[in-house]
């Protein structure tokens, strides 16, 4: 069982940025791929961003969020630059254990959330 932990999330105006972070407990951590998706009020979830040995993003993010993981420590990574309020959500890190990812991609593993508020 992998268990997840998002930091980094909070209120901030648009323009701004933030970075959160994703901790896993699975020492095997770098054969797993690693997602980020939100979701907001009364909305579906819908996928951001994942991370394999390769990125992809959602086109409402590309060129504004990135995403990147440090296998040494663990953890996964979305710097959140340029902030709309549209993008206030709780935002999700998910995992699983493949090398390919797609937006499509069903993800095994859930963390609790982190609530990310853009303010105009």
């Amino acid at each position: 069982q992998v268990q997840l932990v998002e930091s980094g999330g909070g209120l901030v105006q648009a323009g701004g940025s933030l970075r959160l972070s994703c901790a896993a407990s699975e020492r095997t951590f770098s054969t797993y791929a690693m997602g980020w998706f939100r979701q907001a009020p009364g909305k579906e979830r819908e996928f951001v961003a994942a991370i394999s040995y390769y990125t992809v993003y959602a086109d409402s993010v590309k060129g504004r969020f990135t995403i990147s993981r440090d296998n040494a420590k663990n953890t996964v990574y979305l710097q959140m630059d340029s902030l709309k309020p549209e993008d206030t959500a709780v935002y999700y890190c998910a995992a699983r254990r493949t090398t390919v990812v797609i937006a499509t991609t069903k993800f095994d593993y859930w963390g609790q959330g982190t609530q990310v508020t853009v303010s105009s």
